[in-house]
């Protein structure tokens, strides 16, 4: 019995036995496997990409500036904007200087030394413009721990050195260990300050990652495998105006040097050098002798205005004013000016003084394309105003289009009307009454209760409420309220006034038909000239003629560019043309037929109504070439303000390009040679 007991155990021992060598084995088995796929996958899978790795470890990548294009004028000759050469100093550590263990390393006596010598030199040779370093801020530009870049990254200790800076280093390099001097450039503007809201201006790439392009290309940098296209902290990019739309091409893209680096991240040597590529240069539409007697004329007219009254009054708030002048075939901007500018260069460091900033904070924005309040805002006017009685030839166009009224309707203007519940009345400027006038005649007239009782109310009889609507989706279709589209960054869509909701659809209509319902920029407003010039094709502004590369080779043209069109009977076209008569003294011996329309907006500035002057016009009536737009805010009535300017504009580009298709500047030279 207990032998047969014994055999049973046994038996059981050896099964369990048995059962553990099958689950060892499987076990095993398993694991074998897993072992082999993971090999198998990083042999076939990983290993390229690995070993990509693993040379990128080896040698770094370290970008050298790019080369950045020049901005020239419309003659491809005068240089807006250009980068010249400089010589900067940069130190690259071959030791782990770093703190160790939240400690200071032991060797950085070594460079503390350097850094005092260094000091020593900055100072002894400095010029009267150059920016002093002390010793802790060329110890912070060492960046020792590598929190701006890593270790085998050369830093970037002090740009744009003297010459005697220069010459000290080259012949005591080797008591430096480290240092380079390294060519690099700046970006210098005319300094004649032309249209330099528009050209825009360069801040250093770490500074300017608010905008969101920048955040983006801070991003992609990070597994960027160009190295041209690679940003570095230092390197200046475009902040503003041309400089930041055309950005891309400007640029070029960086060269680099591929250095062999060690375990630590510090360099071993050099492995070679690919040179930078230069940036496209940038042929503008701007032409600059235009362009600075346009600006010239603005600041000339302010100063009239603060000196001479008018309408019995002076206007010392007359203290900025915009223009834009566009060819109407092309909507080529040949002058964009924001007025009073500045001088572009206070930015050459990529950086800029309080003291400096404080002097420009309210005029270096470009007011031809945005809004922005002047310092004193409460008592002054903004940058964009109500158009006035310029938005009349659009408002007769409506009631023409919404046959309120044909070209042979005879109106009685009595001087005055009234609307709404409370019998609201509005006259005309100093209470006219004109009688008996067509359309055209109510354009000519500056008839504000014309555009009242044969637009605002019939608009608002017919659709209510929804009147509003319909005003708005021509205003749209004539650009104003929408961005015309112009080839600069930020540009402002304009304040429809009359998306109030404290007034009633019947008010907004009857002020919006003679102007008082919407602020639009300069910009928009000679786009909707332009649109009255060449009876309907809303042109897309644009500021660049083309690009060309380092050998001048032209890579792009920039060809014009139609983004609707408006839809009229030449009829009213003509009719609406017709009308643009108003006498204007500014234009007295004027060479050419001209159509023009001058405006006066009322708005109420710190509690009190002040006007703003409003003109545009275009040149030759019959074969227009030229638009151009004029706001001078709070500068009174646009014939007195705004119309002297533009005038001015129409001179200079006859000048140079001929309203008529011959400049006048080599008519002028003929004469001379003749009567030698």
């Amino acid at each position: 019995m207990k032998k047969h007991s014994n055999e049973k155990d046994e038996l059981a021992d050896k099964r369990r036995f048995s059962y553990r060598m099958n689950v060892f084995f499987f076990a095993s088995f398993v694991i074998f496997s897993v072992i082999i796929v993971r090999l198998a996958f990083l042999q076939f899978v990983e290993g390229p990409e690995l070993s990509q790795e693993e040379a990128s470890n080896i040698t770094k990548d370290v970008p050298l500036a790019p080369v950045r294009g020049t901005i020239y004028d419309s003659t491809g000759t005068v240089k807006l904007a250009y980068s010249k050469p400089i010589q900067s100093l940069y130190l690259t550590l071959y030791k782990n200087y770093g703190d160790v263990d939240g400690q200071p390393n032991p060797k950085i006596g070594e460079v503390q030394e350097m850094a005092a010598r260094l000091h020593e030199v900055f100072e002894k040779y400095k010029t009267p413009n150059s920016e002093s370093l002390t010793v802790d801020q060329i110890m912070e530009e060492m960046d020792l721990n590598s929190r701006k870049a890593n270790g085998f990254m050369p830093r970037l200790i002090k740009s744009d050195l003297s010459e005697g800076e220069v010459a000290y280093f080259l012949q005591h390099k080797d008591e430096f260990k480290g240092i380079q001097i390294v060519e690099e450039s700046v970006r210098y503007y005319d300094p004649d300050t032309v249209a330099v809201q528009s050209i825009g201006y360069l801040k250093k790439f770490k500074s300017s990652k608010t905008l969101k392009k920048y955040k983006e290309v801070d991003e992609a940098n990070k597994t960027q495998t160009d190295p041209g296209l690679v940003y570095t902290e230092n390197e200046f990019v475009g902040f503003d105006g041309l400089e930041l739309q055309y950005q891309d091409k400007l640029r070029g893209k960086s060269g680099y040097t591929s250095v062999d680096v060690d375990l630590r991240n510090l360099p071993e040597g050099v492995a070679g050098t690919t040179p930078p590529q230069k940036g496209y240069d940038l042929i503008s539409s701007i032409n600059k002798n235009v362009q600075v007697k346009t600006e010239q004329a603005i600041m000339d007219q302010l100063s009239w205005l603060h000196r001479n009254p008018v309408s019995g009054r002076l206007h010392p708030n007359a203290k900025t004013g915009f223009a834009v002048a566009m060819e109407v075939d092309t909507g080529k901007v040949v002058a964009a000016a924001s007025m009073p500018d500045y001088d572009t260069n206070v930015w050459r460091t990529g950086s800029i003084s309080t003291e400096d900033y404080d002097k420009i904070k309210y005029i270096y924005q470009n007011g031809t394309i945005r809004g922005f309040l002047p310092s004193d805002s409460k008592k002054r006017a903004e940058s964009v105003v109500l158009l006035g009685s310029t938005i009349k030839p659009l408002s007769v166009l409506i009631g023409l289009k919404e046959g309120f009224f044909t070209t042979n309707s005879v109106y009685i203007d009595r001087g005055s009307t009234t609307f709404g519940g409370d019998n609201r009345r509005v006259q005309n400027s100093s209470g006219h009454v004109y009688g008996a006038m067509y359309p055209r005649d109510a354009i000519r007239h500056s008839s504000n209760v014309f555009m009242i009782d044969e637009i605002g109310k019939k608009l608002y009889s017919r659709y209510g409420a929804k009147g509003v609507g319909v005003w708005d989706k021509y205003m749209e279709q004539f650009g104003l309220g929408i961005k015309t589209g112009v080839d600069l960054p930020n540009e402002w869509a304009g304040r429809k006034e009359y998306e109030n909701e404290t007034e009633s659809s019947l008010t907004k209509l009857a002020y919006a038909s003679f102007g008082q319902q919407g602020k639009y920029t300069t910009m928009q407003l000679a786009q909707y000239t332009v649109m009255l010039a060449n009876k309907g094709k809303r042109m897309e502004p644009q500021l660049v003629k083309e690009f060309r590369d380092s050998e001048g080779n032209v890579v792009e043209k920039v060809k014009p560019k139609v983004l609707s069109t408006a839809d009229f009977s030449d009829a009213y076209w003509n009719e609406v043309q017709r009308g643009m008569a108003t006498e204007v003294s500014a234009f007295g011996g004027f060479p050419y037929d001209f159509a023009r329309k001058t405006g006066t907006s009322t708005q109420n500035i710190g509690g009190k109504l002040v006007d703003n002057g409003v003109f545009i016009a275009f040149a030759p009536r019959n074969n227009p070439k030229l638009a151009v737009a004029v706001m001078i805010p709070e500068g009174g009535f646009g014939s007195n303000s705004a119309a002297p300017v533009a005038r001015a504009i129409f001179d200079a580009y006859d000048q140079e390009f001929g309203l008529d298709g011959v400049p006048k500047k080599n008519k002028d030279k003929e004469t001379e040679t003749s009567t030698q």
